[in-house]
């Protein structure tokens, strides 16, 4: 798979399993990106979430992403970077009516926005299970 079919994957399969880092400690959950483009991979989190404290505190992140009926698996590591364009924030707030209620309960301002850049993917399959790992870059620099 190439960078293209690595980023169609990622899009056609958002919803994936996000790790970062507390006191030392992994932390993972459950994610759905909002996609996956040039401008790295667009996911976003509640400023009060420790998701978002987590971050904030260590930007590395790592995102894995499965398709069963496939059997494949691609990991992506990066760093999230806060994105703060008002034109994005407003797209996904469109985009995603489900968390409408909350906005107006809480105001926009808690709704944090990030871009994984400088995306390295490793894909996983059965039949590349024991070869060495190949790492992708996803976007050139």
């Amino acid at each position: 798979m190439n960078r293209q079919g690595i980023i169609e994957f990622l899009n056609k399969n958002p919803m994936c399993c996000l790790a970062t880092e507390e006191g030392k400690k992994p932390r993972v959950r459950g994610m759905m990106i909002y996609r996956a483009d040039s401008d790295g991979i667009i996911f976003h989190t509640g400023t009060s979430k420790d998701l978002y404290k987590q971050i904030t505190k260590n930007a590395n992140v790592e995102l894995c992403f499965y398709n069963l009926e496939k059997g494949i698996q691609v990991r992506v590591e990066g760093k999230a970077v806060e994105n703060k364009d008002a034109g994005l924030k407003k797209e996904i707030i469109e985009a995603r009516p489900f968390m409408k209620p909350w906005l107006e309960q809480y105001g926009e301002e808690v709704l944090a926005v990030f871009a994984v850049k400088n995306p390295v993917a490793v894909i996983w399959t059965m039949e590349t299970n024991f070869t060495p790992k190949e790492y992708i870059p996803l976007f050139e620099k």
